[in-house]
């Protein structure tokens, strides 16, 4: 619902091609006409209520599971990426549109990409990327513009689709080898009007290359230029291109803003951002976190990193699987406390590796101290029922490989097999939590499997002598 309103809105508002030529003077470098003045003499549409760019707060970002990946068409395919000029405000690319689409992504059709260009600052001084996340600004802002198609026709009052791609400064020199052709070309065309031809080994793709492409931000804004028409569907994708320093200083020290002499150097291509006004920012998924630090300070209370997702589900070393549901890392911190890595799979279920500290404890693989004491990895597997390595022959009856060490004294792996014959933990209703049982007879205990038959036989050979 929200893409069908987003969708009629920027075909109300939209009515001309990004690329259409204005009557209006702008510019970046002077306080005359830079974008500070630009909603008085682009009027119209400059001091428009859904204006880009904009700070993106991903904490009020909204999710939207429409937002698909993308499909895209001949950005892998050479010869695609025409000619690259210097417009006296940018340095853009002109793409064959014919042969470049995108589709999905929530888009509304078919679009054609029909050029890309850039906004940067100052070289490593000052950053140039338009759009901001949580108020950072990146050294640089890829744009590629693409149109509504019709038919295979490309009306004027086609919708726009804006696709913005961070670039981030790296430690490199001359990297990637796709950007180093690119820039190779701005000598080329270092004064306002100059144009070139593009190699024809170089795609989008590889302009694109370590960008993941199905995580991304949308929103309904405008150009960033005059005359700022908006009805713009932006997509600002969140991984930023890693371009090494020195490529990124050549846009900054090599283009001017026209043809004369003392021209001066194209820096600070950028706008300013422009008020939210109560648009929605959507994408896979929404941005609100919460983190917080659960302590124990009694029995039967577990410490654990939480970070919930929603309503009484809580994550951190933590996996619930439903409501009420906790998987932690618990520390003890008396007697009849164990410590175990739980990971609930269903109601009233425990699974845990138990370490015991002090007595009435008990453990993974298990040293028994006391009589009808017993260690054992267990692992529940219905409600009230858990299950460790022993198998019951009769009803309160366990038989083990059992090598008692003292008189009264096992150690076995136990797996019993019904309710009544618990060896370990009972996990409690509701919210869950892990403690020490008793065997709940004598029956249970693993003396009774070897050591009472001994008894008997001893005192047997007391008596005979």
């Amino acid at each position: 619902m929200v893409n069908v309103f987003i969708t009629c809105l920027a075909a109300c508002l939209l009515h001309i091609l990004p690329s259409a030529p204005t009557s209006i003077s702008w510019c970046y470098h002077k306080a005359s006409c830079s974008d500070l003045v630009w909603p008085i003499i682009a009027e119209k549409d400059c001091n428009g209520t859904q204006q880009s760019p904009i700070d993106i707060v991903t904490t009020n970002v909204q999710a939207n599971t429409t937002l698909t990946p993308f499909t895209f068409t001949g950005y892998n395919q050479d010869a695609t990426l025409t000619e690259i000029t210097n417009t006296g405000t940018t340095i853009q690319v002109t793409l064959d549109h014919k042969k470049m689409h995108v589709e999905g992504g929530g888009l509304p059709g078919l679009f054609a990409s029909t050029q890309f260009h850039f906004h940067w600052g100052n070289g490593s001084t000052t950053p140039g990327s338009e759009h901001r996340v949580n108020g950072k600004q990146y050294p640089m802002e890829l744009h590629i513009v693409s149109k509504a198609e019709h038919n295979g026709s490309l009306p004027n009052d086609s919708i726009l689709a804006a696709f913005g791609f961070f670039i981030e400064a790296s430690n490199d020199t001359g990297k990637p080898e796709s950007w180093k052709i690119l820039t190779s070309n701005l000598t080329e065309i270092a004064s306002a009007g100059d144009k070139t031809r593009v190699s024809d080994k170089l795609t989008m793709d590889d302009l694109l290359s370590g960008v993941d492409r199905t995580k991304y931000y949308r929103y309904l804004g405008s150009l960033t230029t005059p005359n700022c028409d908006e009805g713009v569907i932006w997509t600002i994708f969140k991984d930023p291109i890693k371009v090494s320093q020195d490529l990124i200083d050549l846009f900054t020290t090599t283009v001017y803003i026209n043809k004369t002499s003392n021209s001066p150097l194209m820096t600070n291509t950028f706008r300013g951002v422009q008020p939210i006004n109560g648009r929605i920012v959507m994408s896979q998924i929404a941005g609100t976190k919460i983190t917080g630090l659960l302590m124990p300070t009694s029995a039967n209370k577990t410490s654990a990193i939480i970070m919930p997702t929603s309503a009484n589900k809580t994550t951190a070393s933590i996996k619930p699987t439903s409501a009420n549901k906790t998987t932690a890392i618990i520390k003890p911190t008396s007697a009849n406390k164990t410590t175990a890595i739980i990971m609930p799979t269903s109601a009233n279920k425990t699974t845990a590796s138990i370490k015991p500290t002090s007595a009435n404890k008990t453990t993974a693989i298990i040293k028994p101290t006391s009589a009808n004491k017993t260690t054992a990895i267990i692992m529940p597997t219905s409600a009230n029922k858990t299950t460790a390595s022993i198998k019951p022959t009769s009803a309160n009856k366990t038989t083990a490989s059992i090598k008692p060490t003292p008189a009264t004294k096992t150690t076995a792996i136990i797996k019993p097999t019904s309710a009544t014959k618990t060896t370990g933990l009972k996990p409690k209703l509701g919210l869950k939590t892990t403690r020490i049982l008793k065997p709940a007879s004598t029956a249970t205990t693993l003396s009774q499997a070897y050591i009472f038959p001994l008894s008997v036989v001893m005192l047997y050979v007391v008596l005979s002598l």
